[in-house]
């Protein structure tokens, strides 16, 4: 679907954009924590996050955070991004939705990680459902949607944390979890990876882990690996290998394997094969520890094998 940005607000090194569709074509619905494939003027696919304050059919809303290290996506919307112009957007996909709790929500946001949580929290609201918003950054120039946080409707359960080293950081993540009661509660997180691994290690000693819910926008550098291996297409009756220092992936498109994909870094569960056979090394951060111990798919783009064919639904 073709989308026309209609609006650009610059918040320190976050960009926010709001979109529509062209000719006035309805938006397809979504749920909070859903994001989108965007494709850009320079071809490239990426996603984000829906953030707007209520899903709605005529308008999306995304943030957009420049990054020094970009592979193109940032450095795109921060550069050549402009009002009138056009995106390509695909149907919403949510892999963070939330779970129904007994008890209150809270979030957790690190840096561009507000994004799937402010989503959440307008959630909630709407559903008058007891949460917190813990919104943490580098400095006050960080906070994307600071004055809609800090005087809009969610204001009462927003808390904003500047500046605080790491430790400072786990202090005030334990303490807002200290405030709230044990049963029923629900911790959701997205962030860089040493945020989140402290509001997990932290909700997990205090909730469970099942109550402890978490999305990336970023993932190791994908392994390459240093042992060779098979994929065994069962529909396909092919066999392809994959060697040291190839992803599996990769060594499909070449073989002229059609998959579907997109992050190509292991975040957002495009490429999701079924496995029928082996066992996959997980290196992915889309699937639940749950799914990754059933052994029954993969994420092509970064898992590889750990045994010496892996039998795929291909």
């Amino acid at each position: 679907m073709e989308a026309v940005i209609t609006s650009i607000v610059d918040a320190g090194d976050v960009r926010i954009v709001e979109m529509r569709a062209a000719g006035g074509a309805p938006l397809p619905p979504y749920e909070a924590g859903a994001h989108v494939d965007v494709t850009l003027g320079n071809g490239i696919t990426r996603q984000y996050s829906l953030c707007c304050a209520a899903p709605c059919a005529d308008s999306y809303r995304i943030a957009v955070k420049r990054d020094p290290r970009s592979r193109g996506g940032s450095e795109w919307f921060h550069a050549q991004a402009v009002v009138g112009g056009t995106l390509t957007i695909g149907a919403p996909r949510n892999a963070f939705a939330l779970q129904p709790s007994a008890g209150t929500y809270l979030l957790f946001g690190g840096g561009i990680g507000i994004t799937p949580v402010l989503s959440m929290a307008y959630a909630l609201q709407r559903a008058g459902l007891p949460f917190q918003l813990a919104y943490f950054a580098r400095s006050a120039e960080d906070l994307a949607f600071a004055g809609e946080l800090a005087t809009g409707p969610l204001a009462g359960s927003v808390t904003l944390v500047c500046g605080l080293t790491p430790e400072g950081n786990a202090e005030r993540i334990a303490a807002i979890m200290a405030a709230a009661p044990v049963a029923g509660a629900s911790v959701y997180t997205c962030g860089p990876p040493p945020f989140m691994d402290a509001v997990l290690a932290l909700g997990a000693a205090r909730f469970g882990a099942n109550a402890v819910h978490r999305e990336s926008f970023s993932a190791p550098a994908a392994s390459t690996g240093e042992q060779p291996f098979i994929l065994r297409l069962l529909r396909a009756g092919r066999d392809i290998e994959v060697a040291a220092g190839c992803t599996a992936l990769a060594s499909l498109q070449e073989a002229g394997i059609d998959v579907d994909c997109s992050c190509e870094v292991g975040v957002c569960g495009t490429c999701r094969t079924a496995v029928i056979d082996g066992i996959p090394e997980h290196l992915d951060t889309v699937l639940s520890d749950a799914e990754k111990a059933a052994n029954n798919c993969f994420m092509p783009c970064v898992s590889r094998s750990r045994t010496p064919v892996l039998c795929l639904d291909l």
